[in-house]
Parts: C-alpha cells; sequence; structure tokens
C-alpha cells in the first residue's frame, strides 16, 4: 500500500460557502426603510444578536429559507452570535397536513401562528435535520422561522409543502371562486371562467355539464389546468344546461361545485344529420357512433341493419349526438343511420355508415403487484356484457441486455390466470379480475408485461388489450440503522451497528467520509453479510485524521436509504477520529515504489512486497533490508540477521491488534546501503 498523503489543516479548511436562498429586489432597501414582501416571499430580518432584539442591520426579501454562510452574512452583523429572522403570511387555503422540514447548524426554531413547531437550539458545531408532519388550518396563517448562528459556518434551510397520499391528505379543496359563464350564440360554444385556486396542491379543475332536469354524472365534461373552459360540443336545440367546477388536489380529493350556471342553446331549423361516423372498433361497449346535426333536434334514434338497404330497426333512442350499440354482433358487418326530430316533428336521416366489429378486445385496467406477502400481481379488466366471457392472460419477461443495449424478451406464457366476474355495476360494461400467482420476483434489470385478450367459442383470440409493466419487486427501503458506532483502535476504526429488522435484508453497503483533512470524499469501506453486522475499516492510514462513516441496508430489491432520499446523512451515520500511529522518524527518500504490506488472510502475519523503480538503474544489489518501526524504541529495526534475496518477505513476528511500518532498503555490491522506501500494514486480532 502506498504511503497516505500529507496535508494541512489550513489546506483541509480553505472552503467558502455561497448563499442558496434567492436574493430580491427587495433586498436594497435600506435597514430604516419599510420592507413589504408578497407572499408567498419571505420577509427576512438581520439581528446583530440572537435574542433577536432591537432594530435589525438589515431587511429584505427572500424566495426560500435556504442559505449558509462562513462569516457574517451582512455588513453590520459580526461572524458569530447573530440571528435571521424569515416571516411570511400567506392564504393555505383548504389547510391539511403538510410537512415541515428544518435543517441547520447551531439554533433553529420554526413558528406556525406564533406557536413553536420545531425547536432545534443548541450551540452545537454538527447540523441537525427535523421533519414534522402537522395539519394546517384553513386560511391564512404566519409562519416564521428565527435562526443564530453563535460560532463557525452558518447553515439553515426550510421546507413545508402539503401531503399528496391519498391516505394523509383527506381535506377537500376550496370550492373555485369567481364562476362566470357567457354563451354566443353565433357560434353555439359557451365559455366558463373562475378565478385561481389558493390552494398549494391543487391539480387542475373538473367541468360538469347537465341538461335541466337531469344530475351531474360521475365523469367530469372536461379536465383541465387552465381557468377557462369553452364548451363546443352544445347541441343546439333551444334547451338548457347547467354547468359547475369542482377543483381536485394531488390527492384525488375534490372539492364541492361552484352554483350552477345555466346556458340556454338557440333552436335552429329542422335537423339535418351529418358526418355520422363510427368512433373505431370498440369493442368494450359496443360500436360507438357520433354524429352531428345542423339544427338543434329534440330527439335522436341509431338504427341498424344485416345489409345496407334495409331493413333497419330501432336500437337506441332518446339520444343526444352519439350513441353505442351494445349489441351489435362480433364478428359480422353491421349498418347504420340515425333518424333526427326536432319539435316539430319533423325527421331527417343521415346516410349509412358500417362497422364490422371484431372479437371482443378487453380494456385492460392494470393491476397492483403485492410482493411484500407473497400475493403475486393482481389484474382486472372490463367487457361488454355481450362479448365472449373467455380470456387468456399473457405474460412476458424482459431483461436488459448489456450487450445490445435493449429489454429482450426471455419468458413469454399464458399465465393459469382464472377470472372471475367483479362488477357489473355499470351496465353497459363487466369487470373481471384474477391473481398471477406464478410470478417470481423480477432482477433489478427486468420487469414483466401483462396483456390480457378474448376467446370465441370458435377458439378464435382477439387482438391484444393494451399492456400494462410492472416490476416486481418489494418497493420499500429498510428503515435507516440503529446503533452505529465507530471505534479508533491501532489495527483501525471498528464499526458496529444493531441488524435491520427486515426479511428481505441482502447486504449492508459502508462508506467512508473524509471531513477534515482530506477533503470530502467519499470512499467505499466494504460490504457486510445479512447477521454480520461488523466491519473493520483497517485501508486506512491511521494518522490522527477525523471521518464520518455510513452504513446503508440493502435490500433484495435493490432498495435503501441511499437510494430514497437525497441527503446522505438520512443514512445511518457517526464520526470518529483515528489514533495517530505514523513513526516520528520521516522516510528520507522513496526510491523503491509499489512496496506493498498486507495482513495475511488468517491475520496470522503480514506481507510485504516491493519492486524497484524504473529510475533506478543499480545493477550491483545483492539482496535487501527489512526493518520494522518499533515505537517503544522510536526506531527503525532490522527484522533478519542475514538480507532478504527476493523481492517478498513475511513477517510472522508481528504483534496483533496493531498497525506496523516498514522499510525496505537495497544493499550494493560494496556494502552500501540505499536510503529505504516505506509502507504500513494494519494487523487485526487473530482469529482463536
Amino acid at each position: 500500500m502506498n504511503p497516505a498523503r500529507r496535508t494541512t489543516a489550513a489546506a483541509a479548511t480553505a472552503v467558502v460557502l455561497a448563499t442558496a436562498g434567492g436574493l430580491l429586489s427587495a433586498a436594497a432597501a435600506p435597514a430604516s426603510a419599510a420592507t413589504t414582501c408578497a407572499s408567498p416571499v419571505y420577509k427576512r430580518q438581520f439581528f446583530a444578536n440572537t435574542a433577536f432584539s432591537g432594530t435589525p442591520k438589515k431587511t429584505d426579501c427572500d424566495a426560500a429559507v435556504d442559505q449558509s454562510w462562513s462569516g457574517a452574512p451582512v455588513t453590520g452583523l459580526p461572524k458569530d452570535n447573530f440571528g435571521v429572522r424569515w416571516s411570511v403570511t400567506r392564504n393555505f387555503g383548504s389547510g391539511g397536513p403538510f410537512t415541515v422540514a428544518a435543517y441547520g447548524t447551531d439554533g433553529i426554531r420554526v413558528y406556525l401562528d406564533g406557536s413553536r413547531k420545531i425547536d432545534l437550539w443548541s450551540n452545537t458545531t454538527g447540523s441537525r435535520t427535523k421533519s414534522l408532519n402537522l395539519t394546517i388550518p384553513k386560511g391564512t396563517h404566519t409562519l416564521r422561522v428565527d435562526y443564530v448562528n453563535w460560532t463557525g459556518s452558518a447553515r439553515v434551510r426550510l421546507t413545508y409543502a402539503p401531503r399528496t397520499t391519498a391516505g394523509v391528505d383527506k381535506v377537500k379543496p376550496l370550492t373555485p371562486g369567481g364562476i362566470r359563464t357567457t354563451y354566443d350564440k353565433a357560434t353555439g360554444k359557451a365559455k366558463l371562467t373562475w378565478s385561481k385556486s389558493p390552494e398549494m396542491d391543487v391539480a387542475g379543475y373538473r367541468v360538469y355539464r347537465r341538461e335541466r332536469g337531469s344530475s351531474f354524472g360521475t365523469r367530469p365534461l372536461a379536465t383541465t389546468t387552465a381557468t377557462s373552459y369553452t364548451d363546443s360540443t352544445l347541441p343546439m336545440a333551444g334547451a338548457m344546461f347547467l354547468y359547475e367546477v369542482r377543483a381536485y388536489d394531488r390527492s384525488g380529493n375534490e372539492s364541492a361545485g361552484t352554483t350552477d350556471q345555466p346556458v340556454t342553446t338557440v333552436d335552429k331549423v329542422a335537423p339535418v344529420v351529418t358526418d355520422l361516423a363510427v368512433l373505431g372498433n370498440s369493442s368494450l361497449d359496443g360500436v360507438s357512433l357520433w354524429w352531428m346535426s345542423t339544427e338543434g333536434a329534440l330527439d335522436y334514434e341509431l338504427l341498424r341493419s344485416p345489409a345496407r338497404s334495409g331493413p333497419f330497426t330501432v336500437v337506441a333512442k332518446n339520444l343526444s349526438n352519439s350513441a353505442t350499440d351494445e349489441t351489435a354482433p362480433y364478428g359480422e358487418t353491421s349498418y347504420y343511420k340515425v333518424a333526427a326530430t326536432d319539435a316539430a316533428g319533423n325527421t331527417g336521416y343521415s346516410s349509412v355508415v358500417s362497422n364490422a366489429r371484431p372479437l371482443a378486445v378487453p380494456y385492460f385496467l392494470g393491476g397492483t403487484n403485492r410482493p411484500e406477502d407473497g400475493g403475486g400481481v393482481d389484474l382486472s379488466w372490463w367487457v361488454s356484457p355481450y362479448s365472449p366471457k373467455e380470456f387468456r392472460v399473457h405474460r412476458e419477461e424482459r431483461r436488459f441486455d448489456d450487450a445490445t443495449g435493449t429489454f429482450d424478451v426471455v419468458d413469454s406464457r399464458v399465465v393459469p390466470c382464472a377470472p372471475k366476474l367483479t362488477d357489473t355495476a355499470y351496465g353497459t360494461r363487466y369487470a373481471y379480475a384474477c391473481t398471477d400467482t406464478t410470478v417470481v420476483p423480477s432482477p433489478h434489470d427486468g420487469f414483466y408485461v401483462y396483456w390480457v385478450t378474448s376467446v370465441d367459442a370458435l377458439g378464435r383470440e382477439s387482438e391484444p388489450s393494451g399492456v400494462h409493466r410492472f416490476s416486481y419487486g418489494d418497493s420499500t427501503a429498510p428503515p435507516a440503522l440503529t446503533g452505529f458506532t465507530a471505534t479508533a483502535t491501532e489495527y483501525g476504526t471498528v464499526l458496529d451497528w444493531e441488524d435491520s429488522p427486515v426479511a428481505d435484508l441482502d447486504h449492508y453497503d459502508v462508506f467512508r467520509l473524509s471531513t477534515v483533512d482530506d477533503g470530502t470524499g467519499t470512499t467505499y469501506v466494504g460490504r457486510a453479510e445479512p447477521g454480520d453486522s461488523r466491519i473493520v475499516d483497517s485501508a486506512n492510514l491511521q494518522d490522527g485524521e477525523h471521518h464520518t462513516y455510513f452504513v446503508d441496508a440493502v435490500d433484495t430489491s435493490g432498495n435503501s436509504v441511499n437510494m430514497s432520499v437525497g441527503d446522505p446523512y438520512e443514512v445511518a451515520h457517526t464520526t470518529v477520529t483515528e489514533y495517530d500511529l505514523r513513526p516520528i522518524v520521516e522516510t528520507p527518500a522513496d526510491w523503491l515504489v509499489g512496496l506493498d504490506a498486507r495482513a495475511a488472510d488468517d491475520a496470522s502475519a503480514i506481507d510485504l512486497s516491493w519492486r524497484l523503480s524504473p529510475s533506478y538503474h543499480g545493477d550491483d544489489i545483492t539482496g535487501y533490508r527489512v526493518y520494522r518501526w518499533n515505537p517503544a524504541t522510536a526506531a527503525y529495526e532490522p527484522l533478519t540477521a542475514e538480507p532478504v534475496t527476493g523481492l517478498t518477505y513475511t513477517d510472522t513476528t508481528a504483534a496483533a491488534g496493531t498497525t506496523h511500518f516498514y522499510w525496505v532498503t537495497a544493499l550494493h555490491a560494496d556494502g552500501t546501503e540505499s536510503a529505504p522506501g516505506d509502507a504500513w500494514a494494519a494487523l487485526a486480532p487473530r482469529p482463536s
């Protein structure tokens, strides 16, 4: 092992921290001027004390609480013992569950409406993090952050955001305000506008429409993220329609509807049906058709015939401008036309269109994988109640091929998945479900693809449904480890931790972060298998450096805390100061390169090897002398009376449980001895 490089303390601490928060234009105002910051921007005040007393030295606006300073943050403040206060008053809409997270050195306190929620208030050199889940009432509230820096560099960060998990956030958004509707008689379009929601987690708005005398359906007319919507689908038949708008958030909660907005369409002349068309070859709900009319009609009827020339029979009536023929026969061609009747009793007919309905293609809803309880993959789909009731579930396993750079199919099969009828509530569609219990967890570089087909009485198979992809494996990271300690010894740093409680643990990863002497580079220390909660870092020179160690639990699906968070300090970590065992005698010259010293596999001896430097041209070497540092005598002492003739040597007298340092010199024919090259190795306690 090559000798460790030495760096000075000055070089190791020469770090300049930059302010991360966004400084706004109001920062240019003098301390005596009134500063107003538009919500949700913070008002920031700098105090030359830690009690936040007296007149602030400076007041400005800050887009976020996320700063670091290595000295005085502003003119007029000391580099130590100063305070910074951020405050913002904003509308939290309907309120609900939020997560507030604070991180910083020294003291940080977080208040909501004057009530303290987070208290990290002590003079420390390390950083702390605290995350808090709390429910904020609806309306306007004030958030305040008090931060003090007693000594050293300063670092502070605060975030707050709604918790948008459906099981956590059950608060409905506020109803959109400012609803207004206009109707253009020339175009027949209705335009709705409303005010933007003050909610922080609003995902969009749903527009609902109903005809007078009916109720709003469960499906919205439109979904949008804008604050306006133009409805161009109104039938121009002199009828009244009513609209309402509802806001929905990222958790799926939907607000109450706005006040109903009425629109009465104009009544044109006798209807003429045009543009009758089949909307694809749908086999879920049936054959879907759509048409237009130049005049507002009171009623439409859909007619079907097995021949273009007829006779036609009515298959659906009391329609608007679309219909679905649920009873259309599979595997046959049907002919359609539409009859439209207005208030005066006039009836017009469309042209004839045809459709060859294929075998029913299921509408694949997807599924849920349940690897945590060995339950397999739950699958579900919809079909028409008139379609065949036999199905096939197909599955492909795909894995990444490094050679081709693509995901190749490694297995394709029809899985023994017995479908069961689960729901007929809609009437126009039946829901089926089954569970693939034959699936096994896919590797980290693989996944499964499913699709469903229907099979008729003749054994013919439909086209495949849409596909769904599943990475069948646990997606939950093991919890952060506890009881992590680092102990300095003469043979390295001994790291211990408590065993992870997860049943699917695969291994532990241990890392070392040099925090003082060698910058901030991260070194992989090693891997420990399940049941082994100890590792010794003996590959680092015991020279009194300070280090932070991290240990991370990784499960069989590749999940770990280090993968699921951005801050490495979420992983179990601890710090240690190594022993400084370096000899007090410096090595005069490094004429030997590649001198390596390492403990034998059974920790019973130390093996040394070396080779000559390319720049050394001596050809009269008769042997080598091996020395070992003796702390008791404070000197390098030879290990053999006679020179070593080869390029290797095994020291079987090395004491266990400490670190040893060696010199190797070359002996010339004239009896002179070269300058030494050095190396070191840690020798752990020998196994019993």
